[in-house]
């Protein structure tokens, strides 16, 4: 079982509902879990109302976290600790064995020691603190990576279950509706290349050579590369958004209570049809950028069947083959990015809209790592 198949992260989000402020809890809360997440500004008084209904599991951290908390609000003055039923009614709408071991605690004086240690912040500690959750994320996405090579195992084997007309309907929103942005951009991109080279290669009389500056360059890196970053902006972002809208409103703890593995069910049709789409995607960027340099070309002298003949000369089939190759790896580091930000999201809308920017900027920046690495191994390869 996946670490989004077995626990929530830890979250805690202030919101206001007409005059009363609301404290809502969820996720599991472990001291060997990850970080807890805070959502919105903490009010100066006691909260009005909690919500518990998305809470998981706790230890002792989150008794640890609601007393630092609740000792900060200035209307702790209010509250007489040492009259049970002051404090039952500050606490009323937690669990019942969330009340009892807060009850325990407020009954205990603060020690103004422990105070002064947990206020001491140092450079080395945040370091710690920064380095940790980095480990956390590299290790939630080999853990996501591998689900999804399992997953793929399984659908390949005949035991993955999803509905075909997820898959078909998400072929169509990241291959045809995708057609007309990726076309604009790939034509511009096709014409500055012409525009430049042909500036540069003027001045030399050697302007035909226009062709295959464009060429080369569209089917070997621009036309992948650029596909691929529209596609993190618009099918990883929508991904993320979809699933973490899912996740806030329980539809997908819904799926595990009926028995469905909720991976092989939301994750691998999106999987599927962005390894099928963006190969595609990528060939007809470059054949739309080889275009719009063409276009160039007749425009400063050049005839379009001269242009073709030249470009098709250029390009071998070994150029032509590294684009595509590429755009399998960008696909799976699109939708496994947006599937893994929408899954792990908190239970609100601010929560999705910052797993959506998380899942744009990993996708990118994993593109252009992958990108980087491939163009120092094919040219250890000669290739």
């Amino acid at each position: 079982m996946s670490q989004a198949d077995a626990s929530s992260p830890p979250l805690a989000s202030w919101s206001q509902d007409g005059d009363a402020h609301v404290l809502a809890l969820s996720g599991d809360w472990s001291r060997e879990g990850p970080e807890v997440k805070l959502e919105g500004e903490a009010p100066d008084r006691w909260p009005d109302r909690y919500e518990t209904g998305s809470l998981g599991s706790f230890d002792s951290t989150l008794p640890a976290f609601l007393l630092a908390t609740l000792r900060k609000s200035a209307d702790q003055k209010d509250i007489k600790t040492e009259d049970k039923n002051d404090i039952k009614k500050a606490l009323a709408g937690l669990p019942d064995n969330l009340t009892g071991l807060m009850e325990l605690a407020l009954a205990v004086p603060e020690r103004s020691d422990a105070k002064t240690k947990s206020a001491d912040h140092s450079d080395l500690k945040e370091l710690g603190k920064v380095t940790l959750a980095v480990w956390r994320g590299i290790k939630g996405m080999a853990t996501f990576v591998g689900e999804s090579i399992l997953s793929l195992g399984r659908y390949f084997t005949g035991r993955a279950r999803f509905r075909r007309s997820d898959f078909w309907m998400t072929v169509q929103q990241c291959g045809i509706e995708a057609l007309p942005i990726v076309s604009l951009i790939s034509f511009l991109i096709g014409l500055i290349l012409a525009f430049v080279g042909n500036v540069q290669l003027t001045n030399f009389g050697a302007n035909i050579f226009v062709a295959d500056l464009v060429g080369i360059a569209m089917v070997r890196e621009m036309g992948v590369v650029m596909t691929g970053i529209i596609m993190s902006g618009r099918t990883g972002a929508a991904f993320a958004a979809h699933l973490g809208s899912m996740k806030a409103n329980e539809e997908i703890d819904a799926l595990r209570t009926f028995g469905l593995n909720a991976f092989d069910f939301l994750v691998l049709p999106r999987l599927l049809a962005l390894l099928l789409m963006l190969p595609v995607l990528t060939v007809y960027a470059n054949i739309i950028g080889i275009l719009g340099g063409m276009l160039v070309g007749a425009a400063v002298g050049i005839p379009p069947v001269l242009y073709w003949t030249q470009t098709v000369g250029a390009i071998t089939l070994t150029t032509a083959f590294l684009g595509v190759f590429k755009s399998f790896f960008f696909a799976a580091a699109i939708a496994i990015s947006g599937c893994m930000q929408g899954m792990e999201a908190g239970n609100s809308s601010a929560a999705v809209g910052q797993a959506t920017t998380r899942a744009v900027v990993i996708s990118i920046t994993s593109i252009i790592i992958m990108d980087s690495g491939f163009a120092a191994i094919f040219t250890l390869l000669d290739i």
